[in-house]
């Protein structure tokens, strides 16, 4: 029985906005009409999507407290398939200082106060009292998560709590850390085999572009943006052998742009292909 409903639920009962994630800590769209997000809504919601919902039901925007919200039809569904717990650190009240790897770690240890210490499956979470604007990438392995985002809850951590540090603030309101160098492309491209519907190829061109322009558009969530932005290239190109080499190759050089590693774009486009089934 998945235990995660209840385990939200108490999260929920002590001010903890939370929602559902799934294995690949990407949220739901909560309602039928969004199912897998077919809707393309906003995971960050900026900006109106087509989404006609009720209420709220992508990303950070959909967590709740209210356990009428969490117990719906909707939310049943969605938490019957979840595979982890996701929070809305800024609606909380707090800041997750996001570590990814063990040199994040040993960074935060020698620049920040001590605070609550979550470990993660790749790092840990500091969590600070007091919300900040959300920024990914603020350094190598280090992401801040507060306003309009979201993290993965992985327990209450150890420590007492401390306010956002001076230190966070700087790198908030820093430009974006530099980026290493772009790796070329490590995937090919579908071998196809379909009948191609493209009459002409400025069709796959401006695909192309959308595609590269959604994720250099990313205020938060890259992850999920960059997994999502795959999945549709694929969806509309990635059967009949249109694309090549040098098209994954853009979309790749728009991720790293943003922070992201060679090995998550390779990641996120083999998930997306499985999710195909190509």
């Amino acid at each position: 029985m998945n235990s995660l409903p209840t385990i939200a639920l108490g999260l929920a009962e002590h001010g903890l906005p939370v929602l559902p994630l799934r294995a690949d800590k990407r949220p739901f769209g909560l309602c039928r009409a969004c199912e897998g997000l077919a809707c393309a809504g906003r995971p960050n919601m900026k900006t109106p999507g087509p989404c006609t919902c009720p209420w709220p039901c992508h990303g950070w925007a959909a967590a709740a407290t209210d356990p009428s919200v969490l117990g719906s039809l909707q939310w049943a569904a969605a938490w019957r398939r979840a595979r982890a717990i996701g929070y809305h650190p800024g609606g909380a009240g707090v800041t997750v200082v996001d570590l990814d790897n063990a040199d994040a770690v040993e960074w935060a240890r020698a620049t920040l106060p001590p605070t609550t210490t979550v470990a993660t499956t790749r790092g840990e979470h500091w969590i600070y009292s007091g919300t900040v604007r959300s920024v990914n990438a603020v350094r190598e392995g280090v992401d801040i998560k507060s306003l309009m985002s979201y993290a993965r809850w992985f327990g209450p951590g150890v420590g007492a709590i401390a306010a956002v540090p001076a230190a966070v603030h700087a790198l908030v309101e820093q430009k974006p850390a530099a980026r290493p160098a772009p790796r070329p492309v490590t995937v090919p491209a579908p071998a196809g085999g379909g009948q191609c519907p493209h009459r002409s190829p400025v069709y796959l061109e401006r695909g192309i572009a959308m595609a590269e322009q959604r994720i250099t558009a990313a205020a938060s969530g890259v992850h999920a943006t960059v997994y999502r932005t795959f999945l549709a290239v694929l969806s509309a190109h990635g059967r009949c052998g249109c694309l090549t080499d040098a098209h994954i190759g853009r979309l790749f050089t728009a991720a790293q742009a943003k922070g992201e590693s060679a090995r998550h774009c390779t990641t996120a486009w083999s998930n997306a292909t499985t999710a195909l089934g190509m």
